[in-house]
């Protein structure tokens, strides 16, 4: 369970037990995030969460509002038996969220900027500590989404990472990504995409979404087992849709 996940789960919980009733507010980000030490933005996070199964209405402006028990959806499990290849999953992540990405360009504010800043700045104090993790890239890549303004397209992102933390076939080959240039080279691909998301430049968010998943593809096609039975690989010989050079 991702730490979002556990927060959520708690203030879920604590919904439940009567803590807070429907039509109460809950308290300011930072109370939550003081509450449980843990950062604002994964406190945002777990509210979006409770936002998307409706236990809880997010008005901006105003705070957050606790909803009707009859409101709440109990989470999905259906996805659980969902089973994809590597590149079948990298292949559907280059397509949504390099929309994504153009689309942010267009949304964000000047929090998601700061927040999208904040993820870089530690993913370089990280790779220049010789840390490799895997959490700050995918916060990275919420957060764009979350610079959209749009909760649907929030949740199709952490579901294609929910794909992705479920996949034995993607977790037997991404121990051997700690290949730190090539960790430094996809750093530089994230600093490109919020470049572009900050002049808000749609057009360069997406291409730089789009390649930068294109360079995991790559490195992950040179670890791939071409004989093996579930390779699927192959799903990548063409550019789908439109030549990349429209983008």
């Amino acid at each position: 369970m991702r730490l979002y996940q556990e927060i959520g789960q708690k203030l879920r919980d604590a919904i439940q037990k009567g803590a807070y009733k429907a039509g109460d507010k809950l308290p300011a980000e930072r109370d939550i995030a003081a509450q449980f030490s843990v950062s604002r933005s994964v406190v945002r996070e777990a509210l979006i969460l409770l936002e998307l199964e409706h236990c809880v209405e997010i008005r901006k402006g105003s705070g957050v509002y606790v909803l009707p028990a009859s409101s709440t959806v109990v989470p999905s499990e259906a996805s659980d038996s969902i089973s994809c290849g590597i590149f079948e999953l990298l292949q559907a992540r280059q397509l949504l969220e390099s929309e994504i990405a153009g689309f942010a360009a267009l949304q964000a504010t000047k929090n998601d900027i700061v927040e999208l800043r904040k993820a870089v700045e530690l993913e370089r104090e990280q790779l220049s500590s010789g840390i490799i993790a895997d959490d700050t890239d995918e916060h990275f890549h919420y957060l764009v989404a979350m610079a959209t303004q749009n909760a649907a397209l929030v949740a199709i992102v952490q579901e294609s990472w929910k794909l992705r933390h479920r996949s034995g076939m993607w977790q037997n080959h991404h121990h051997d990504t700690s290949d730190f240039s090539a960790r430094w080279a996809w750093f530089e691909d994230r600093l490109r995409i919020l470049q572009a998301i900050q002049h808000r430049d749609a057009a360069a968010a997406k291409q730089a979404m789009w390649q930068h998943i294109e360079n995991v593809k790559n490195k992950m096609l040179t670890l791939a087992d071409l004989s093996a039975a579930d390779f699927d690989g192959y799903l990548f010989t063409s550019t789908p849709l439109e030549n990349k050079k429209s983008l």
